[in-house]
């Protein structure tokens, strides 16, 4: 079975093809973040218009680049939410109207699945049970998941996702957009000693998160540090260290507890934090100590893209779930209303 996955929630457009024997053929991501660095955020009118602009095309593309028509297209997969609903409408039209036209079977697909089950792209045989993290801008979410559709969530983030306030505490340092990468970067030049921030709700028992009050903490140590700074270039970049190292610490603390809470063997990270090397370098040494495995998906198939809606439709179309001509995106979708496969 081949199936054409298209992803839309958000800012960036992503299209691929998934085909059961051979895996993953190609996948293409084109990114906005020209259209809206110079708001400093997403705009979702501005995405959803460059979305309409742009799927089509892409989708011509990747079948120009694997050299395949569309009847030899088996099925279609669209992200149906979570997301920005106008985005969402774009791809969810397209893809059930290619559906259509195609005469083959749709599917939405949640995102976060996507995410979860994008490591078994590469590696089809990773087993069932594993806890998942779903790190992204969005999201901070632990997962319980005992097969595809049976997920029970053990804790998420109470405010901020782990992503959103990477951008927020970016902005407070005055970095460009998008803020998440380019406050890992200033943080490799930062030194690990000079300040310390708190670690929050790991002081207590639980797998919630909370990051909105370490994003005021990073804003009080600017407001306080930078005025008196010999060196303010150095002082961003050692309160970006203290920032990251806290994020990291308290991901890494709570994946600890989830895996001796369910007593799995197997921590997924998924997202588009998860590529973050500060925080792979952690988990896998303190996982390791555990006596469990980490694994990830390569970095490009972390952020939002289509192979990951390829495959996440892939699996759901295979045990014979299908869209009604009728289709409703939505903005919020909780993960655990998801059906199991038969």
């Amino acid at each position: 079975m081949r199936v054409l996955g298209i992803e839309t929630s958000c800012d960036e457009t992503g299209v691929a093809i998934y085909d059961d024997e051979q895996g993953l053929l190609s996948h293409l991501v084109y990114s906005q973040v020209a259209i809206h660095a110079r708001y400093g955020g997403v705009v979702p009118e501005l995405a959803s218009r460059d979305h309409v602009r742009k799927t089509l095309p892409l989708i011509r593309q990747l079948l120009d680049e694997v050299g395949l028509q569309p009847r030899s297209i088996d099925g279609v997969a669209f992200t149906a939410g979570p997301g920005l609903i106008g985005a969402l409408l774009v791809g969810a039209a397209l893809g059930r109207s290619l559906a259509w036209a195609w005469g083959v079977p749709a599917i939405g697909v949640h995102h976060m699945e996507g995410h979860l089950l994008a490591p078994l792209i590469e590696e089809p045989a990773l087993a069932f049970p594993f806890v998942a993290l779903l790190v992204s801008g969005g999201h901070t979410q632990l997962v319980d998941v005992a097969g595809v559709g049976r997920y029970r969530i053990l804790g998420e983030s109470l405010d901020d996702a782990a992503g959103e306030a990477f951008d927020k505490t970016a902005k407070i340092l005055d970095l460009p957009y998008p803020g998440g990468p380019e406050l890992a970067r200033l943080a490799e030049r930062g030194d690990p000693r000079r300040f310390r921030f708190p670690r929050p709700m790991t002081d207590r028992p639980g797998l919630d998160f909370s990051f909105s009050g370490l994003k005021t903490y990073a804003l009080n140590s600017v407001r306080q540090e930078l005025p008196r700074a010999e060196d303010p270039v150095q002082t961003r970049a050692d309160i970006a260290r203290a920032f990251e190292e806290a994020v990291v610490d308290t991901l890494v603390i709570k994946c600890r507890r989830a895996l001796r809470e369910t007593g799995h063997r197997r921590l997924i990270l998924a997202g588009g934090v998860s590529a973050n090397r500060r925080l792979r370098a952690a988990m896998d040494a303190a996982i390791a100590a555990e006596g469990a495995e980490t694994h990830y998906p390569r970095p490009a198939l972390c952020t939002d893209n289509g192979a990951m809606i390829a495959y996440a439709g892939w699996q759901r179309l295979r045990a014979g779930q299908s869209e009604l001509l009728a289709f409703k995106p939505v903005a919020r979708w909780p993960l655990e209303e998801l059906p199991p496969l038969a």
